[in-house]
This record gives structure tokens, sequence and C-alpha cells, in this order.
């Protein structure tokens, strides 16, 4: 299905609670594929798998992190995050340190300098940031603070059902 089958022709007609809520949910699958390929493109411009580069993103935001909250967050076995620590660090993406709280520990934060390269590319060479800006700027602050918080929310919902999994 796509939204437009979803969906009444009639713009004025008011779709049933049920029509909406089926056309919400496959707009996020579809934004999760179209997120998915932009993904595939930056790594494939910058040598790195997807799960690469939501190591990077969990490290850009929540690092410096230990290399097993890291395959936590991440949903990785830790011995899949190793290959693919070795493998970033190898790139100069990463950098490993000790744990300043526990000197025999390990923590992973992601390199400096290296995030400009891939920003640049999510937000500037493909467009993104433009297109974003563009978009929200069609709606009013009190329907982007709504916006947000469905996101958020989805977001949180989305990560309890990934733990969900994850823990059976």
């Amino acid at each position: 299905y796509h939204m437009e089958s979803i969906l009444p022709d009639d713009p004025d007609e008011v779709p049933h609670r049920g029509r909406l809520n089926r056309a919400i949910k496959e707009s996020l699958r579809d934004l999760g594929a179209q997120l998915s390929l932009l993904n595939h493109s930056v790594g494939t411009r910058l040598d790195l798998k997807a799960t690469d580069l939501e190591c990077l993103d969990l490290l850009t935001r929540d690092g410096p992190l230990s290399p097993s909250t890291l395959a936590r967050r991440a949903g990785l076995h830790p011995a899949t995050l190793t290959g693919i620590l070795d493998r970033l660090e190898r790139g100069g993406w990463i950098e490993r340190g000790r744990d300043p709280s526990d000197r025999r520990g390990v923590v992973v934060q992601a390199a400096r300098g290296r995030g400009a390269e891939i920003l640049r590319l999510y937000l500037v060479d493909s467009g993104m940031n433009t297109a974003m800006d563009q978009i929200c700027a069609g709606y009013e602050d009190k329907d982007l603070q709504l916006l947000t918080g469905f996101l958020r929310r989805t977001a949180d919902a989305a990560r309890t059902a990934a733990e969900r999994l994850t823990a059976s």
C-alpha cells in the first residue's frame, strides 16, 4: 500500500481513524526505507557499511562509550562489534582510549574532525538540509512541536521494540 491507496481521494473527506493510523505507519515505513537508502549512499561514498554508520552515530551522540555499552545500544553481538571497531579504527573514524573512571576499561569515541565529513554528505551534498528547511518552513511552530513530540515518541517505541526482540 501507498499512502494514496489508504487515504480518500477527496481531500475534504475526513478519513477514518484506522486509515489515518495506517497512513502514518506506511509513511514511517517509507521514511525508514528512504533513510536506509540515503545511509547506503553515504556509506558507499565513505566506504562504510550501514552498521559502521550506526555505530558512529551512536558514538557521536552518546560517546565516549565502552564497547559493551555500544554493542548493547547498537543491538550487536560483542564479537561482531569488535570487527566493526577494528575496521573503523583502521579507517581513522574512531579512537580507543582508557576509561577515565576505570583505568582498566576501554572507551571508544568518534575521531575528532571526521564527523564533519559525514555531515557534509548527509546535509549539504545530498541536499537534505535544504529540503528539510523547506519542509519545516511550511509548518507553524506549534505543528513542528507536535511533529517533534510524535517523532521522539515513535523513536522511543522503536527502541523499546528492538530491546524486546533483542532480549527474547
